[in-house]
């Protein structure tokens, strides 16, 4: 079975996490799957005691740290579960009609991963437990996610807010093709209008690219809007984003066209710094 699968920790942000989940599992008719990951409590090096500090004394403090790493890790799986069941209750307030939880150990990337075949969409916030309060920090995780997961990646900002337009940052590529395809036929973008941004030299062959685009896109139902401008990448579609009033980013990661060499290294987490909307990651 594919799920929204809604990555959730200890922030506050999990509440547009969960609202996006809810709005994106009715668009699909999918069923969600909450995910919580525990990181691996990292073992404490065994510190060198010497001077008048005997052996007896030693192991006893050894024997505490045990025991408060224990305790922790009970603490923390108790955490996990509370925050499983507060946001399963607010999922099923928002008409979400099928809930899972599921809490594992280990790194966000490897787990969702190993859930491959499970994901249709996952869920996550641009902000994590670390940066909860830094509106222009990312979660530290995020970056290992995208360069990992093969799946589709709906980033969102602190606040929810109900998509209901879209655009693509286009580039011509087959990978981006296969975005326009996926954006004409997803029921997640039903009854959007849809904008098809391309950031490259105004020439017939670019033009002709933007229009099988705007073919496709208006076969499928939606109204399209097709634009090619010059200029950086990231400022340009920050600028039509705004102008436009545009609820959803929509890119492909990674490859050699300039739109997607800009989503690896600093520019990708520069633009996501700076977003307040979310964004569709496609791979």
């Amino acid at each position: 079975m594919s799920y929204v699968i809604s990555c959730i920790d200890g922030a506050s942000r999990n509440t547009a996490v969960c609202d996006y989940s809810a709005w994106a599992a009715k668009q699909l008719a999918a069923p969600v799957m909450l995910l919580h990951v525990l990181d691996e409590l990292k073992s404490q090096a065994e510190t060198e005691l010497s001077g008048n500090i005997g052996l007896g004394t030693r192991e006893h403090l050894l024997e505490q740290l045990a025991e408060l790493d224990a305790q922790r890790a009970k603490l923390a799986l108790e955490h996990g579960h509370v925050l499983l069941q507060l946001a399963d209750e607010k999922l099923k307030k928002l008409g979400v009609g099928e809930v899972t939880q599921r809490q594992r150990h280990g790194e966000l990337a490897e787990n969702l991963l190993a859930l491959e075949g499970d994901v249709r969409l996952a869920v996550l916030g641009l902000h994590g437990e670390a940066s909860a309060n830094q509106l222009n920090q990312v979660g530290s995780q995020l970056e290992t996610v995208i360069r990992t997961v093969h799946r589709p990646l709906l980033l969102t900002p602190d606040t929810f807010s109900e998509p209901r337009s879209a655009m693509l940052a286009f580039d011509g590529s087959k990978t981006t093709e296969k975005g326009v395809e996926m954006l004409a036929q997803s029921p997640l973008f039903n009854g959007m209008p849809v904008h098809v941004v391309m950031v490259d030299a105004d020439t017939a062959n670019n033009w002709e690219k933007l229009k099988w685009a705007e073919k496709v896109l208006s076969e499928g139902g939606h109204e399209v809007h097709v634009a090619l401008r010059a200029g950086d990448v990231e400022a340009t579609l920050h600028q039509y984003q705004t102008e436009h009033d545009i609820d959803l980013m929509v890119m492909g990661a990674f490859g050699h066209s300039r739109i997607r060499q800009f989503l690896v290294g600093s520019t990708t987490m520069a633009m996501l710094k700076e977003s307040r909307t979310p964004t569709l990651v496609l791979r």
